[in-house]
C-alpha cells in the first residue's frame, strides 16, 4: 500500500477506479481503518476514483504521540488531497471521519464539491467521558473497548446475523494502537464545530441512523438545523450504518454525491 510522508505523519491510503472519475474521499471512524468502507469499494469504484486512507493513530498510519487535534486531522486531509494533487473531491466520513468533514467544509470548502457526514454530530460525548476512555486505554490497551464496541457500533440483530463481520472489527480495534486510538478520543473531547456551523458554504448531507445510540438523528437534525445548505438523510442502522446497511447506504452516496 502507498504510504504519504508529511512531517511527522505517514498515512496509509488506497485508491480504486479510475483516475478521470470525480475524486470521492472516504474517511474511517475512530477505531477502525479504511477497511471499513470495503462494500462501498465494491459498489462505488466505477462511479468515481476513490481514495481511502487510514486517519492518523489508525490502521498502518502511524501513531505520533499525543494528543491529536481535530485541526491536525482536517489538516492531515488537505495535505494528502495536496500530494496527490486533486483539487477538489466528493468527501464521505463517519463518526470521527464525519467530525474531520465538518472541520475541512468550515475550513476548506473550495475543496470539496458535497460533503457527506454520517453518523456524527457537532459535538460528541462530552470532554470528561473521552478524557476517561484515554485514559483507560492508555492503561490497559484496547481490549476492554473492543469487548463493548459491537454494542455501541451496531444494532442487535446485525451483530446476531452478521458475527464474523462484527468479530472482524472487533479484532482489528484490539490489534490497533493504543496511543493514536487514546490521542484521538483526546481530539474528540474538545472537538465542538456547533458555533462554526452556520459558516459553512458548501453543499453537505448529514447521514443519521436511526437506531443510533453515540449520534443520535436529533445530532443530525442540529447539524441541518446551522448549515445553510444541508440536507438530513436516515438509515434503519446504528452507528456503523455503511457496513450494517451498505445497498442503502451506497443508494444514498449516488443519491446525494451525484456529478
Amino acid at each position: 500500500m502507498p504510504i504519504f510522508n508529511n512531517q511527522e505523519i505517514a498515512l496509509n491510503y488506497a485508491t480504486f477506479g479510475d483516475k478521470s472519475n470525480p475524486a470521492l474521499l472516504l474517511s474511517n471512524s475512530l477505531g477502525t481503518s479504511y477497511h471499513m468502507w470495503q462494500p462501498q469499494i465494491d459498489a462505488l469504484q466505477n462511479d468515481y476514483f476513490i481514495i481511502c486512507y487510514d486517519t492518523r493513530g489508525h490502521g498502518k498510519s502511524s501513531a505520533p504521540k499525543g494528543p491529536y487535534s481535530l485541526e491536525q486531522l482536517g489538516q492531515d486531509v488537505i495535505d494528502f488531497l495536496d500530494h496527490l494533487n486533486i483539487d477538489k473531491a466528493f468527501f464521505c466520513g463517519i463518526s470521527m471521519g464525519g467530525m474531520t468533514g465538518q472541520w475541512l467544509a468550515i475550513n476548506h470548502p473550495e475543496r470539496f464539491h458535497h460533503l457527506m457526514l454520517c453518523n456524527t454530530a457537532a459535538k460528541i460525548g462530552n470532554e470528561a467521558a473521552w478524557v476517561d476512555r484515554a485514559q483507560l486505554v492508555r492503561e490497559q490497551g484496547l481490549k476492554p473497548i473492543a469487548a463493548t464496541a459491537a454494542s455501541r457500533w451496531f444494532t442487535a440483530g446485525f451483530i446476531d446475523n452478521y458475527p464474523d463481520v462484527v468479530k472482524a472489527l472487533s479484532d482489528a480495534l484490539v490489534a490497533g494502537s493504543s496511543e493514536g486510538y487514546a490521542s484521538c478520543c483526546e481530539a474528540l473531547s474538545v472537538a465542538d464545530t456547533r458555533e462554526q456551523l452556520k459558516n459553512i458554504r458548501v453543499p453537505v448531507t448529514v447521514l443519521a441512523g436511526s437506531e443510533d445510540p453515540v449520534t443520535t438523528v436529533a445530532d443530525g437534525q442540529y447539524m441541518v438545523d446551522h448549515i445553510p445548505n444541508a440536507t438530513l438523510a436516515t438509515i434503519d442502522a446504528s452507528h456503523i450504518s455503511n457496513i450494517e446497511q451498505p445497498e442503502v447506504f451506497n443508494q444514498l452516496v449516488r443519491q446525494y454525491l451525484k456529478h
